[in-house]
Formats: C-alpha cells, sequence, structure tokens
C-alpha cells in the first residue's frame, strides 16, 4: 500500500492497524543533536489519546511511546527515529457482523474495491487510531521548529454541530474535553453531547489551528505552495472534509479593499490571508480551519449491501466517539507542524544563504 510517508526533507513512514499489535511511525531528516525523549512527545500524545472523556470513544489505551532508534544518549543522531505505540485494548469481536458488509460513510467498500482484501478490525488502516503516530511525529517537528523559529500551535474547537463556540481563553483549551478556548459554551457541548450518545447518532466539528512564529519565506510559488500542501495535509485527518486558510470561504462575500492586508513599516494591518502570500508565509500566523464530517460509527441502522451485492443493515457496535472532532485538534496541531518542518528544511536547502538588508516587518497577530 503505497500513500504512507508524508513529507519531503522531513519525511514521516506511518505503519501498524487499529487492531494490531502496534502502530507507530519512522522520521527520517530529523537534523542531528536535538535534544528528544519519550517525554516530549508523550504530552502531545496524552491530549489526544481515547478514553479521556465519557464524550469520546472509551478503548483505553495509554498510547505509551518508545524511541527505538535515532536518538543517542538523549540527542537526536540525524538517522530514522522509529517511534512505536502499542496496541493494549482491542475488541476485535465488536467488528465480526461487519466482515462481509460495508458501513456507510466509512472506507470498507472503497478498501475492498481497490485491494481485495480488507481488515475490518477497528477500520483496520483506515482508523482515526493511525492518528497517534502522526501526533508524535509532530511532537517531533514542534520541538525543532520551537527551538529554531520560537513557532508555537495551538488549537480550538470552534463549533460542535450547530453549536458555534467562541474564542475566549486560550488557557481553558486544556481544561475541558472539548478543546473549547474558554469555558461559557461547555455545559451547554456536555448536555449536547450526553442527548447524542443516548440517541445513538452523531455529529461533526469545526477545528481551528494556528501556528506563531512562523518565519518569512517558507514554501514555493507553484506547485509546493505552503497553503497547498496545509491543505493536502488537513485533507489527511481522518474525517476531514474541508479546510480554510486564513478567512476561507468567507473571502466570497468581501471586496478586494478590505480582503487585502495592507503592509505598514510596523507590520501587517490585518491577516485574512491567514499568514500565506502567493503560498510563501508572511512571518504573520498561520490560520488554518478544519471541517470534520460526523462519525460515519452509530448505533443507528442503515442501508447497505453486502459482498454479494445483496441488499442488508448495517448498526455498528463497539466504542466510538460521537463526535470525532472533539479529539481532532492535536492532530490538526500535529499537521501544522510537519508542514512547517518540512517547509522549513526546505527553505534552509535552497535558500539558506539569501541575505537582505532590511529586516521582516511584524507578523499582525
Amino acid at each position: 500500500m503505497s500513500g504512507n510517508t508524508f513529507g519531503t526533507l522531513f519525511a514521516v513512514t506511518n505503519f501498524g492497524e487499529s487492531h494490531g499489535p502496534a502502530i507507530g511511525c519512522v522520521i527520517d531528516g530529523c537534523p542531528p543533536g536535538m535534544s528528544l525523549s519519550e517525554a516530549d512527545i508523550q504530552a502531545d500524545l496524552d491530549r489526544r489519546r481515547p478514553g479521556t472523556s465519557r464524550h469520546v470513544t472509551q478503548r483505553n489505551e495509554p498510547d505509551a511511546v518508545e524511541i527505538l532508534s535515532g536518538v543517542y544518549e538523549g540527542k537526536t543522531t540525524g538517522t530514522p527515529i522509529a517511534l512505536l505505540i502499542r496496541n493494549t485494548d482491542q475488541r476485535s469481536k465488536d467488528y465480526g457482523n461487519i466482515l462481509d458488509t460495508f458501513r456507510p460513510g466509512h472506507a470498507d467498500y472503497t478498501y475492498w474495491r481497490k485491494y481485495g482484501i480488507r481488515d475490518p478490525r477497528g477500520g483496520g488502516r483506515s482508523s482515526a487510531r493511525l492518528t497517534a503516530p502522526t501526533v508524535a511525529a509532530g511532537a517531533v517537528a514542534r520541538k525543532w521548529l520551537k527551538a529554531a523559529y520560537g513557532t508555537e500551535f495551538r488549537g480550538c474547537m470552534t463549533a460542535l454541530g450547530e453549536i458555534e463556540i467562541p474564542v475566549e481563553d486560550w488557557s481553558q483549551t486544556g481544561l475541558n474535553p472539548f478543546f473549547a478556548a474558554g469555558s461559557s459554551k461547555v455545559a451547554e457541548l456536555e448536555a449536547y453531547m450526553d442527548a447524542l450518545r443516548k440517541s445513538g447518532d452523531s455529529v461533526g466539528a469545526r477545528i481551528y489551528v494556528e501556528a506563531t512564529g512562523v518565519p518569512v519565506g517558507l514554501g514555493e510559488p507553484l506547485y509546493d505552495r505552503l497553503d497547498a500542501d496545509i491543505a493536502y495535509a488537513m485533507m489527511g485527518l481522518n474525517a476531514a472534509k474541508g479546510v480554510e486558510i486564513g478567512d476561507g470561504f468567507g473571502v466570497v462575500a468581501q471586496r478586494g479593499s478590505e480582503h487585502g492586508d495592507e503592509l505598514t513599516p510596523e507590520g501587517f494591518a490585518s491577516n485574512h490571508a491567514g499568514g500565506v502570500l502567493g503560498g510563501i508565509s508572511t512571518g504573520q500566523d498561520l490560520r488554518v480551519s478544519v471541517a470534520i464530517k460526523p462519525t460515519s460509527s452509530i448505533r443507528t441502522a442503515k442501508a447497505s449491501i453486502d459482498r454479494a451485492g445483496q441488499p442488508t443493515q448495517v448498526e455498528t457496535f463497539g466504542r466510538h466517539d460521537p463526535c470525532v472532532g472533539i479529539r481532532a485538534t492535536p492532530i490538526a496541531e500535529a499537521f501544522l507542524a510537519l508542514v512547517l518542518m518540512d517547509h522549513a528544511l526546505r527553505h534552509r536547502a535552497q535558500c539558506g544563504d539569501v541575505q537582505l538588508s532590511q529586516p521582516p516587518i511584524p507578523g499582525q497577530r
């Protein structure tokens, strides 16, 4: 199966299945000499892992990461870094009833038609479980970018179903199960999710992520545009159905007099473009929103077919998130970090000797 490696100079190859013995990734291209320990990675994995609240799947995985290679005496060596996360709480029997049928909204049918064989246990390779190695690799990228440029990442949920969630206080994102940047909507979100779980249905979400301290000049003007690569990465997030950079689809109703971000000696006057112009970073904050579809694994019976093409009904059992978007924030942050890390190394390789006498203007926040 191809399509398992992300990145050019900072390349991450993801492996494993939802109910296999382990999942993980191999990172190739990490610069040598950076301090790296399992604790540096574990904090981000703990934010993503299942079983952390009653609103997400109750699969109880510790997601403990092991560094198998690429680090010696606490420093990266420049050789491939292998990260392993063991699966410990599989319940494969929950998927016995879908071996010969296809769950609507899932990859079951397309996988079978493409490969002629599929692992039905927990979705196999298409499971959101495989985002854990992405988060682990993203933690490595985040640490390097922080040390090299002071780049930092943060994200939050800005909508759960029809409920809009305002960004009020970033310090609250780690204090509630929804990654909401504020507390005013948490009680409403709790009640909403409790009712949704009882009904056996699911709902979508909108996730917002941003990177601050981004250097000017990352990205290319044509095929390897920074915003294009960000969109490509975010669409690799399970259940993602739309990506916006900056004002996104809101630009349709804007006038050019409003949308064009004016430049002054003191900095940019606004950031409608989301930190990218002509495919190249401006030094402003990168701003990205991702639309996550409703979870396809629901208790409500839906019409489908079996492998013989005969009509049937599918009802999904097991442990599932009524909204997969609840745990998507740290994954989206990781994808953004991977894109910036790869482009930072590519920019350094081609344009590291470029020197301008005029310093860059400040970015607008």
